[in-house]
């Protein structure tokens, strides 16, 4: 028995999006290849008599607009265990961000993977993998993959995981967090539909990553790299493409908006070039982020 539990969550981005017409259920079908990166949120949770849910935040990180009522999916992932173990699930838990909000890095997602395993550990529940990867499913479509972390294929709303070998070697990020305020993921996908009514119901498949991710060629994986939603993202925020043009003609190999964005990640040859990449980045008035991946998913950082 442990009074205090920490569990650390990965960003991820998104390799390979293919996004599908939308299903009779609203959903869009997903075609995704994940990958998780060195920017972490932690979720600390400490045995406590009531339910409590507190927030700190990296200073490059805009946290006004997370609740932390019971809005919020940590709140809703203690509240999944609740049901499943039929008993109330109380502690008091803080949010440590690292991931920018609403930036199309999954930082809500990672939050509530960390908070499932956070909770499981220190009220000893015991809750099986099985059970801990449904509920996962149900809270959000990224939520099993920040269980998962390393490189995943992701089908269905994405919720479906099924791990991808990784290779030796790491690869090097620039991540750039928007200063002009998040993106709504349901808009974007609104305005996905608007420019595209005529989507095919099956996703671009993700064959091109997936062959340069078993290869380990950085340089395929760079023309490889795909997101349906980056044209709609820049429709409503030309500022991301200015981004992009701006970091690959600073030496990126390629740069991505990350999922629905607006965050905008750069992919590098090699972690000099994503430090070099990043010092231009910062010296043009930017936060710059540099992040190796791909990392472990939702894991015991201490127990004390």
């Amino acid at each position: 028995m442990t009074d205090r539990i920490t569990v650390r969550a990965p960003a991820k981005i998104n390799l390979h999006l293919g996004v599908g017409g939308p299903r009779e259920d609203g959903f869009h079908p997903l075609e995704t290849v994940y990958t998780s990166i060195g920017l972490y949120d932690d979720v600390v949770a400490r045995r406590s008599d009531s339910w409590s849910l507190t927030l700190d935040a990296a200073s490059y990180v805009d946290a006004v607009g997370v609740p932390l009522d019971d809005s919020n999916v940590v709140a809703a992932a203690a509240r999944a265990l609740a049901g499943l173990h039929g008993h109330e699930v109380v502690a008091a838990v803080e949010i440590v961000k690292g991931i920018p909000v609403a930036g199309g890095l999954a930082g809500g997602s990672a939050d509530a993977a960390a908070a499932l395993v956070a909770l499981d550990r220190l009220l000893d529940l015991q809750t099986s993998d099985d059970d801990l990867v449904r509920i996962a499913a149900d809270l959000g479509s990224d939520v099993p993959f920040a269980l998962y972390g390393g490189h995943a294929l992701g089908t269905g709303r994405g919720e479906v995981v099924t791990p991808l070998p990784v290779s030796d070697g790491s690869l090097w990020w620039v991540v750039v967090p928007s200063t002009a305020g998040g993106l709504s993921t349901p808009a974007v996908y609104r305005h996905y539909d608007l420019l595209a009514p005529d989507a095919s119901p099956v996703p671009a498949p993700a064959t091109a990553v997936i062959e340069a991710l078993g290869a380990g060629d950085v340089a395929a994986l760079a023309t490889a790299l795909h997101n349906d939603l980056q044209s709609p993202a820049i429709d409503l925020r030309p500022d991301l493409g200015e981004l992009i043009a701006l970091g690959e003609a600073s030496g990126a190999l390629r740069g991505l908006v990350s999922g629905s964005g607006p965050t905008v990640v750069f992919l590098c040859a090699g972690a000099d070039e994503a430090r070099a990449l990043a010092g231009v980045l910062q010296e043009d008035g930017r936060t710059a982020l540099v992040a190796n991946g791909p990392v472990a998913g939702a894991h015991l950082v201490n127990g004390l």
